[in-house]
């Protein structure tokens, strides 16, 4: 019976492929001035509206160590430093249907995406979308989607030029997706004096699609504005948008730990007062990003992009993940204050086939303490306060419109503290080499 959601989404998805792919044929055969040929004209309009798209990212990944930490896809085994990797393998199905001329009424959209690979069948996106068809300005969205927050959170996997997200995107919004409701505000008019303007605001549960379910009454507001690409002069086009996300976790605890200083040294210290029970533990991260692209030569391009992140972070003593699951015992939530970033410069190499990449980003979970602060005695700070830095330098083969190449090098620096493992930089750099196909 556990098989049977995987074997009834197999079976929908073959059907639709199916359908899709033979409705064509099958219209050139029908006389269509028939009745039966009327049912089969309405069931190919009905299909027509079906889209099907998908990749897969087989990949071979070699580590400077064996059994490294990683956030280019996913932490080494013990004993391993190379593997053969299928990162991602999704099919995704989408209906829409934004209503007829003479009756245009509400619009709609919903979406399936599902992933395969060898660790396991996962749902990735169920969502619905209405359309208002009258003003042609807004939408509401509800069900499993991405969080509209950041530019690097919502560019897809199949289009981001760099293998990973960066360590401070996976950290907070792992998997990127969550269960909430979202309102939009997108112009479907060429003329509209806003076409360019993109606003989305939304409720979310908050512990992202990785957790087993809503576990506290705190939501996770997220808000997003922003601009789409404009043309500031002839070749040049520059967009950019804000970020909000304010939320939280109910503490189920007594005990919350805070970055203090006493005695002239920094330490996390521990409250352990009663009345914690049932506040709110803070998440607020605040951003910023911004895209620019620059024409030159024979349809090529230059493009600068940057997003700054800052905030508070509720974790673990042992992680700034996001906590997926309660707490007990004297297990209590830590507040930690953050920022972190990444920059990307891509530059086409001869030809629209060929692009170099150079990616920088940084990630501190805890912006009150230094790393020869952490570890001295009685501190209490751990390895999720660690600052990291990545170096990453990678070439792009767009081989065909279905196939990409990738090869990217991925440099990590952690700082040096006084805690053990982490006294010295870690041999934790990571080669990935990735085939992309894409349908």
């Amino acid at each position: 019976m556990k098989d049977l959601p995987r074997k009834a989404l197999l079976a929908l998805t073959l059907l639709l492929i199916s359908a899709a792919a033979q409705s064509q044929f099958l219209m050139d055969m029908i006389d269509t001035s028939k009745e039966t040929g009327k049912g089969m004209l309405a069931l190919y309009r009905k299909f027509d509206r079906i889209k099907i798209g998908g990749y897969i990212q087989p990949e071979f990944q070699f580590a400077q160590s064996k059994g490294v930490k990683s956030f280019e896809g996913g932490d080494f085994a013990p004993q391993v430093n190379n593997r053969f990797l299928l990162r991602r393998s999704r099919v995704r199905i989408d209906y829409v249907h934004f209503g007829n001329e003479d009756k245009p009424g509400l619009g709609v959209q919903i979406a399936f995406q599902f992933d395969a690979n060898e660790r396991g069948f996962t749902v990735r996106d169920v969502w619905g979308r209405i359309f208002e068809n009258k003003w042609k300005l807004f939408s509401f969205t509800t069900g499993m989607f991405a969080r509209p927050f950041g530019y690097e959170v919502n560019l897809s996997s199949s289009d981001r030029e760099s293998p990973e997200r960066g360590r401070m995107s996976q950290l907070h919004m792992k998997s990127e997706r969550d269960l909430g409701a979202m309102i939009s505000f997108d112009v479907r008019k060429k003329d509209h004096l806003l076409k360019n303007l993109k606003i989305d605001a939304g409720i979310f549960n908050g512990q992202g699609i990785v957790a087993n379910g809503e576990f506290d009454n705190t939501k996770d507001f997220i808000g997003r504005v922003s601009i789409k690409p404009v043309t500031i002069k002839k070749g040049v086009q520059l967009s950019a948008g804000t970020s909000l996300l304010y939320g939280g976790l109910n503490n189920n605890t007594r005990y919350v730990f805070t970055t203090n200083e006493a005695g002239g040294a920094k330490k996390i210290e521990k409250d352990s007062s009663i009345t914690n029970v049932g506040k709110i533990s803070p998440r607020r991260y605040y951003g910023a990003d911004v895209q620019l692209k620059i024409k030159n030569g024979s349809n090529q391009f230059t493009e600068l992009r940057g997003e700054v992140l800052a905030g508070t972070q509720t974790g673990t003593a042992n992680s700034a993940e996001t906590p997926t699951a309660l707490l007990s015992g004297t297990d209590g939530f830590f507040q930690r204050r953050f920022n972190g970033a990444y920059f990307y410069f891509l530059q086409h190499l001869f030809s629209r086939k060929h692009q170099l990449v150079i990616k920088y980003d940084w990630y501190d979970p805890n912006t009150e303490v230094k790393g020869d602060e952490i570890g001295t005695t009685g501190s209490n700070f751990t390895a999720a306060d660690i600052k990291y830095t990545t170096l990453g330098l990678g070439y792009n083969n767009y081989i065909s419109d279905n196939i990409k190449l990738t090869l990217y090098y991925a440099i990590v620096w952690n700082e040096t503290t006084q805690l053990a493992g982490y006294t010295n930089d870690i041999n934790d750099n990571v080669v990935t080499c990735r085939v992309q196909f894409r349908f």
